[in-house]
């Protein structure tokens, strides 16, 4: 019905950056909140930062001023700007949409599977 698919993702220096990129496909009537989880080894998925169809956005605390999420409705497209990277950033971010499928007619949420990014010297 939706689809998510991510990419961007690689490996970095500390401080460098890197922008992470996510498309929604499939019989979509509608996107809602768009968001940027990430899991790193022996750790809980976390939320990165979310953002509105209106634009409106949140964001972890260890990520404020660093990244910035942003959207296109009409590309159906999340991006995660990444800034200042850290060691600590490193981990598998997926994307996770809010959608309604035209076949459905019901809010349900979507992920991706995901794109590993990697903070290393």
């Amino acid at each position: 019905q939706v689809q998510l698919v991510e990419s961007g993702g690689g490996l970095v220096q500390p401080g460098g950056s890197l922008r992470l990129s996510c498309v929604a496909s499939g019989s979509i009537f509608r996107l809602d909140v768009m968001g940027w989880y990430r899991q790193a080894p022996g750790n809980q998925r976390e939320l990165v930062a979310a953002i509105t169809s209106g634009h409106r956005t949140n964001y972890a605390d260890s990520v404020k001023g660093r990244f910035t999420i942003s959207r296109d409705n009409a590309k159906k497209t999340v991006y995660l700007q990444m800034n200042s990277l850290k060691p600590e950033d490193t981990a598998v971010y997926y994307c996770k949409a809010g959608a309604v499928a035209t076949i459905t007619s019901r809010q349900l949420d979507y992920w991706g599977q995901g794109t590993q990014v990697t903070v290393s010297s």
